[in-house]
């Protein structure tokens, strides 16, 4: 099952809320996750795995350094469910 994009950015704002205690509210497509959501390489490894529990993809860690914004990993995710 396909995850919409709303849902793939909740999901993702869960699982940063959980690792980091930033607000939900806080995780917003354009931020970025090392400038503005101020998530350090061994959180964002972190976040990385726990979403790819949650939405069945495999984001290789090799593509982590391109996901810079929120948005990036929400088209990602969004890219890997329909591979």
């Amino acid at each position: 099952m396909a995850f919409t994009e709303a849902e793939v950015l909740a999901g993702l704002a869960e699982i940063v809320n959980e690792e980091t205690g930033l607000a939900v509210e806080a995780v917003e497509p354009a931020k970025s996750f090392t400038d503005d959501l101020d998530i350090d390489s061994i959180s964002m490894m972190t976040i990385v795995v726990n979403a790819e529990k949650k939405f069945g993809v495999k984001i290789p860690d090799d593509d982590v350094k391109d996901l810079v914004t929120v948005q990036d990993a929400v088209d990602y995710i969004n890219k890997a469910q329909e591979a």
